[in-house]
């Protein structure tokens, strides 16, 4: 079938059938960022190791009339990603957005462990499916990779040493990707955000502690949502295909830098 010429469709519009593969959709801003691309018209295929949630995502965008399937994986697992890429026949966006922290302990008493599975997942779980999927999206002819790292991938704060050396080394793979491969038909995007509140990403840094977990937001009125932030993705992966958003920071207004938190008492 002949791909259509992307400037006889509407501004923004993908072309019919382009899959866009999310990691890490299972909730917050991968399932997010999975809904707003269905609704973009992408076929979207929702990847993450809890295999009933993208099940029933995938369920919900299905009835809602979008094309979508779930396929649980684990980033992590090399050999899983090879297998899951071999199934694909066709990819022209991957947004890596699995990944996590895992403790706010000083580097002094930090558990190497934390950081070892912080950079596992952030990391190498983002260089597994980048590379796999990688001559797919070349052979799309017009790729796009969406990295989601984080405002901690661009400066350090106390308290996140291991998380802000696991994005800060996201942020820096998509840099070098994109010296790389400059002159191919792939764009890469690296989405940063600040404070955003999802239902789980507080509660599993601090191991399921909701008090501790809701000191984070505590005081600030608007913090960023998923779909803020899937929002933002979306604009990115919708722009013209010569167009490519290299960097885009989104903090909520009451946040200035990662230290710097407008907070109502």
């Amino acid at each position: 079938m002949t791909r259509p010429d992307a400037s006889t469709l509407p501004h923004g519009a993908p072309p019919p059938g382009r899959t866009a593969v999310v990691t890490g959709a299972s909730s917050g801003i991968g399932a997010a960022t999975a809904r707003r691309l269905a609704a973009e018209g992408f076929r979207v295929v929702l990847t993450a190791r809890r295999k009933e949630r993208i099940a029933d995502l995938a369920a919900e965008l299905t009835a809602a009339g979008h094309q979508a399937t779930a396929h649980p994986l684990d980033v992590t697992d090399r050999a899983a990603v090879e297998s899951f890429a071999a199934t694909l026949d066709h990819c022209a966006v991957l947004v890596n957005n699995a990944g996590g922290a895992l403790g706010a302990d000083p580097v002094a008493t930090a558990d190497p462990a934390d950081w070892r599975q912080m950079y596992e997942t952030n990391v190498l779980g983002t260089l597994h499916v980048t590379q796999c999927l990688l001559p797919a999206l070349e052979a799309s002819g017009d790729g796009t990779v969406v990295i989601v790292s984080s405002t901690a991938g661009h400066a350090a704060y106390e308290g996140g040493g291991g998380y802000v050396a696991a994005k800060h080394a996201e942020h820096v793979l998509a840099e070098t990707l994109r010296l790389e491969i400059v002159g191919r038909p792939v764009r890469v995007v690296e989405v940063a955000p600040g404070m955003v509140r999802t239902d789980e990403f507080a509660k599993t840094r601090f191991r399921g502690d909701e008090e501790k977990a809701a000191k984070v937001y505590e005081g600030v009125a608007e913090p960023l949502t998923a779909d803020d932030v899937a929002d933002t993705i979306a604009w990115t992966v919708t722009r013209p295909s010569h167009v490519n958003i290299d960097l885009l920071v989104v903090r909520p207004r009451a946040q200035a830098s990662n230290t710097k938190v407008h907070r109502v008492r």
